[in-house]
């Protein structure tokens, strides 16, 4: 069997985490037998024609191809529809779709029928989770989809096993749009904030901010109990755009945590919360409002217990067990 990752050629962004989950994906899939076809992605009117009228015919012509995994969005709908063309016209192949987001769901509805169409032409697709597939289902994607459950995370700092219960939450993005910050105003739990546009003017009392990191070293200065999966606006609720896909995705933010054995603390209307819950590596709240109160009623043993499990998802993430475990159940189709 020739099994291929298509993967376009991006270097690491700095501090940002943006193409992580991509880069890892395609990591775990070259470590398990998987070839990689690499392609650059096109950025002016003229590498665009180039890329579809030359780049993609040499891509894939004469190679005997039994399964490809492409990584979707591309952000360029008209492009994937020429890599899919491409793909049909000079191989066999067998082509699979792993989401890392739906854009008529995440933010544009007006692309439901283009996504409908290019998602309906593959052989399968791996999703985020059950609430997401049953989306998609009901807006007649007809193909068939496994569940991811949570991506994985190549982590190579030292698993942090070893801390014990406080009222400590740390929470790790670009703090522009984590607006929830702003009103914390616990009086016993403390967030430790990381990432970038911190703004001071948050209770001094609660938020603590800690800086910037790489991706491959945030996790080496994650001391805290928990990992906060939060969204918008409102200590209440996940609100926003981002707010409401949180009901359907699973974030990224989520498997950084668990990656470093840290249990993770979210809203209990986000798709993740069943993940979390299910496998008891953390705790799910209606709102951050009364965290103090929450944070009282855990016993150490409880925590110890979502402690241990977030270290064993956090083993399993390393190795990139949950994306190898979607492509053969998908393959089995």
């Amino acid at each position: 069997m020739a099994n291929y990752v298509l993967s376009s050629i991006t270097g690491k962004d700095g501090n940002n985490a943006g193409p992580k989950a991509k880069q890892d994906i395609t990591k775990f899939l070259l470590d398990n037998n998987f070839k990689n076809l690499e392609f650059e992605f096109p950025k002016t009117n003229f590498d665009k024609m180039k890329f579809v009228m030359h780049d993609l015919p040499r891509l894939f012509k004469g190679k005997q191809i039994d399964s490809l995994i492409f990584q979707y969005p591309i952000y360029s709908l008209t492009l994937t529809k020429q890599v899919i063309r491409a793909i049909r016209k000079y191989t066999r192949a067998k082509l699979y779709f792993v989401i890392h987001d739906v854009e008529s769901l995440r933010e544009y509805p007006e692309k439901l029928s283009t996504e409908r169409e290019i998602f309906n032409q593959t052989d399968g697709m791996i999703v985020h989770n059950q609430k997401m597939k049953d989306w998609l289902i009901a807006q007649n994607i007809t193909v068939p989809m496994v569940d991811l459950e949570i991506f994985d995370y190549d982590n190579p700092q030292i698993m942090h096993e070893n801390q014990s219960l406080h009222k400590t939450i740390c929470f790790a993005g670009n703090l522009a749009k984590a607006g929830f910050i702003q009103k914390v105003s616990w009086k016993e739990t403390k967030l430790f904030a990381f990432g970038p546009n911190f703004n001071d003017t948050v209770n001094p009392e609660s938020v603590v901010y800690q800086g910037q990191f790489r991706p491959d070293e945030l996790t080496d200065h994650l001391q805290q109990s928990f990992g906060l999966v939060w969204d918008g606006q409102s200590l209440d609720k996940c609100d926003g755009v981002f707010g409401e896909y949180m009901k359907y995705n699973n974030p990224h933010k989520a498997s950084l945590y668990l990656s470093a054995g840290i249990p993770i603390l979210t809203w209990n209307q986000a798709a993740i919360a069943d993940f979390v819950l299910q496998n008891n590596v953390g705790i799910a709240v209606s709102s951050l409002e009364e965290l103090d109160d929450v944070l009282s009623h855990i016993s150490e043993n409880e925590y110890d217990q979502m402690k241990k499990n977030a270290i064993e998802v956090g083993f399993k993430m390393r190795r990139g067990f949950y994306i190898l475990n979607a492509v053969n159940k998908l393959s089995a189709f």
